[in-house]
């Protein structure tokens, strides 16, 4: 059977791939039932799901027409500019918020690691304007604040030790 549309069926497998890769890391980990779910029951499900979901959107690819939407349905370009500053941001963001005590830098907590993430996740795109990005980061830092810190009561950093002191 011919590939119809390539740009579907390339994100097909790798739902599929993705999806394959955790449901099989999360059989290391207690499954559990319904009723009683153990720590590798969510991560399973996702895995199934997305699985399930790839080998749909695979089938179509094979089956389907590329809409107007699709151009022709050829994979373009790798966007390797997108891709490098958003895995740089989460990076960042793990970084910022627990440090690296071998290499003498200190955690800067909640509030810096959201707005170095925010600031250097928002260059990925060619629309990057510094006042929506820092209107972004404030409300995403006070969010997080009050979801994570004071609902949820979690004990982490939230801000800089030379903040605290």
């Amino acid at each position: 059977m011919r590939i119809k549309n390539h740009k579907d069926f390339g994100a097909g497998v790798m739902f599929t791939v993705v999806g394959v890769a955790f449901g099989w890391g999360a059989t290391s980990y207690n499954i559990g039932e319904a009723a009683r779910m153990g720590p590798g029951y969510f991560p399973l499900t996702l895995g199934v799901l997305m699985a399930l979901l790839g080998l749909f959107i695979a089938f179509e690819g094979m089956v389907l027409e590329p809409g107007e939407e699709d151009g022709d349905g050829k994979i373009g370009r790798f966007a390797w500019r997108p891709l490098s500053f958003i895995i740089a941001s989460n990076v960042l963001f793990g970084l910022l918020l627990g440090g690296l005590p071998k290499l003498g830098l200190p955690a800067m907590g909640l509030i810096a690691a959201i707005y170095g993430l925010t600031i250097v996740a928002a260059m990925a795109s060619d629309e990057f304007k510094w006042k929506e990005v820092l209107i972004l980061a404030t409300v995403l830092s006070i969010f997080s604040y009050f979801a994570f810190v004071y609902l949820l009561k979690l004990q982490f950093q939230v801000w800089p030790s030379f903040i605290v002191r």
